[in-house]
């Protein structure tokens, strides 16, 4: 089967790691990859939101699976071209409809699903320009910090935590003027759940699902989850506080709820939900949903996944889940994320990247890497993801430590406290 994994982060590179090691696999590509996706695929050079220039790639290569791997075109309806396209109707696409990935594309649509179907989060109310007025007494109501969501898609940067309500007040007024777009002309305003989070993955055809191995990321840029917000600088896998009694109440309050919603508003999902839990005083709750695979959590879940996941995805396209499962590796793994000077703020691109060539007993998954000449440079704020099994996380997270250190470019920078408070 010939396959093509859309998208250039290191949630690719190790997706097409992942898949690369199927035998039913016959070509793989990545479009448009980076310099780590060419160690196992073919690269093609092209933009994922020109729908028309996918389904050229798609009819010159044979494609019979696409994986969608960023939520943007996700939410422009990428999914929804294919089955408007009869030449391109039958090919498998993992990653819902439109309507599907409005649990991403809408933090609105997403709230009201989840007190809809009774699934716990965090109360809200939802408010536009011409409501801004009630927006702001709805803050008045509330304990700080305070929680503001534009609606759309705002690359990671729609969420706000705020702990002055001077400052809520203000942000929301920015919000709803313009501040992200059109992704802001809903802001959700959202009570403040206190507890840890994790991610958990699920795949489903639209009637059965998977649930991946859990992980959890940290976001801070600084050490001890402090300063600014980032893409995500590393992630652990297993989750220990996530045992059988959490993730049994995950899966018959969460999982369950989810998917049957999902069928009875006629909305067929076949692909990835990610679940961004909290654990309340041992109790999980969904601080949100994307439509698709996290990232970096995607490098140290696909390590975890022992049985031939191409398998899972063509029996996920066919809607045959029901005789698939996950065997899991019971080692854990840890990803260090190695990031650009000055990241998540301005930062430069084109540095070049030596010791790759050292690394031993760790998986390098490229994110912002591509080739120049016959060098590797830098090609984004998140660089690359170091991630390495351990008979637990502290053997994991040293034996990535060490790897990370051996890899060299210009103002590079990492968290050396990944996994600390479970160690």
């Amino acid at each position: 089967m010939n396959v093509l994994i859309l998208g250039s982060g290191g949630r690719e590179h190790a997706l097409a790691w992942k898949i690369a090691q199927s035998p039913k696999l016959k070509k793989l590509f990545v479009a448009p990859g980076n310099a780590g996706t060419l160690g196992c695929a073919t690269n093609i050079q092209l933009n994922t939101e020109d729908f028309q220039a996918v389904k050229k790639v798609v009819v010159e290569n044979s494609i019979e699976l696409v994986v969608v791997g960023p939520e943007v075109p996700l939410v422009a309806g990428i999914h929804d071209f294919f089955l408007s396209e009869s030449v391109l109707r039958n090919i498998t696409v993992i990653g819902p409809t439109l309507n599907g990935a409005m649990l991403e594309g809408s933090k609105d649509f997403a709230k009201k699903f989840m007190v809809k179907y009774n699934i716990p989060t965090a109360a809200y109310s939802s408010f536009t320009a011409d409501s801004l007025n009630e927006g702001l007494a709805f803050l008045t109501k509330l304990n700080p910090p305070y929680v503001l969501k534009a609606d759309g898609l705002a690359a990671g940067k729609g969420v706000l935590i705020l702990d002055k309500m001077t400052e809520a007040q203000s942000e929301l007024k920015e919000m709803l003027s313009g501040k992200f777009g059109k992704a802001g002309n809903t802001v959700v305003i959202e009570e403040f759940l206190s507890g840890i989070e994790c991610s958990v993955f699920v795949l489903t055809d639209g009637k059965d699902y998977l649930i991946l191995p859990e992980a959890k990321d940290y976001k801070r840029i600084g050490e001890g989850d402090t300063g600014l917000n980032t893409g995500g600088m590393g992630a652990v896998s297993p989750v220990p506080f996530a045992d059988k009694e959490f993730m049994d109440k995950v899966e018959k309050r969460i999982v369950i709820p989810t998917i049957e919603g999902l069928k009875k508003e006629g909305i067929a999902y076949k692909g990835f939900i990610f679940l961004g839990l909290i654990k309340v005083n041992g109790e999980p709750m969904v601080i949100e949903y994307n439509a698709r695979m996290g990232d970096p959590e995607t490098e140290v879940v696909m390590p975890r996944i022992k049985n031939d996941f191409l398998e899972v995805l063509i029996a996920c396209g066919k809607g045959e889940l029901k005789g698939q499962n996950i065997i899991t590796d019971e080692r854990a793994v840890c990803t260090i994320m190695m990031v650009a000077g000055g990241y998540p703020g301005e930062y430069k691109k084109g540095d070049r990247i030596s010791g790759l060539d050292a690394i031993s007993d760790s998986i390098v998954f490229h994110a912002g890497t591509k080739l120049s000449g016959n060098e590797v440079v830098t090609n984004g704020g998140r660089v690359l993801a170091v991630s390495s099994y351990g008979k637990n996380l502290a053997e994991a997270l040293e034996k990535s430590k060490m790897n990370v250190e051996k890899i060299v470019f210009e103002g590079r920078n990492w968290r050396r406290d990944i996994g600390y408070e479970f160690l």
